[in-house]
């Protein structure tokens, strides 16, 4: 009995001592209306989440997790810089800093972070974010340039729409549902890549991997010219397609497949050095 009390004091201690050692602040900053916000986010551990909020200003909640690290804020104009500093003896628990951000909705935002997931919802300026591991999801976003980089986390982008997007992973897979733009770019290396939607109208659509594969999944109106390659795996369609006058790729049974659906309102190309390649019919 006496052990048990014992095991249960030292754990209160403990989660006391945690309780504690977790710190919230709150930053707010005040931003013109005639130029665009431009925000920036830079911590090595935690999450970021940022929302659409007030046009005049910029809210953040950093969330720290022990004294082992401090948040540095710079405000010039409508440039804001919000960057975690590890002090001596932080790791990746102790140096942890979560960060919930409102925003004006069109604020040009840039953020990263090596572990905590990266989340934007509702945004419509310029975005670019970047991440070792940890998972980036882009939501209801659109109308400006989207920048993903990172070198295992998985990406998802969810209606996002009339936005000149680039991503590039090494190891990660891809998830694009709903996502239209002037061009739609992905790079993956050993990640796979799936598409779900009707590739827009009038856009450029390129998704490449090394051993990734590459699936796509489109309803029966949409309208695009397809030319898919793979250098040595399996490339198949379930969508009938017009055969092209002239492909982009030389023509190798089951290595590749060309041809359009509907008008051809978009360019899609699909290609890979070994991984397979499938386009399906929703």
């Amino acid at each position: 009995m006496r052990r048990t009390t014992v095991v249960g004091l030292v754990l209160a201690t403990c989660l006391v001592s945690a309780a504690i050692a977790e710190t919230r602040k709150e930053f707010r900053f005040t931003v013109g209306t005639k130029d665009k916000a431009q925000v920036s986010v830079d911590t090595p551990y935690g999450a970021i989440t940022v929302k659409p909020g007030d046009v005049s200003h910029v809210v953040v909640v950093a969330v720290l997790q022990s004294s082992k690290v401090q948040v540095d804020h710079l405000q010039k104009g409508n440039r804001i810089e919000i960057e975690s500093q590890l002090l001596q003896g932080a790791d990746n628990q102790s140096g942890r800093v979560d960060y919930e951000l409102t925003v004006p909705p069109n604020a040009t935002v840039s953020l990263r972070s090596s572990t905590g997931p990266l989340v934007v919802e509702r945004l419509r300026g310029d975005l670019s974010l970047e991440s070792a591991s940890a998972p980036v999801d882009i939501r209801n976003a659109g109308g400006g340039h989207v920048h993903v980089k990172t070198m295992s986390g998985p990406i998802t982008l969810t209606d996002v729409r009339g936005a000149h997007i680039e991503i590039t992973s090494i190891t990660g897979d891809v998830h694009l549902n709903s996502v239209t733009g002037p061009l739609v770019q992905v790079n993956s290396g050993s990640g796979k890549i799936y598409y779900d939607g009707d590739f827009g109208s009038g856009g450029d659509y390129n998704f490449t991997t090394h051993t990734g594969d590459i699936e796509a999944l489109m309803p029966a109106s949409a309208s695009a010219d397809f030319n898919a390659h793979s250098m040595q795996g399996q490339v198949q369609s379930d969508v009938s397609l017009v055969p092209n006058e002239h492909p982009r790729f030389p023509v190798e049974a089951g290595r590749s497949f060309f041809g359009t659906v509907g008008k051809a309102a978009s360019e899609v190309v699909f290609k890979s050095i070994s991984g397979k390649i499938r386009l399906k019919k929703r």
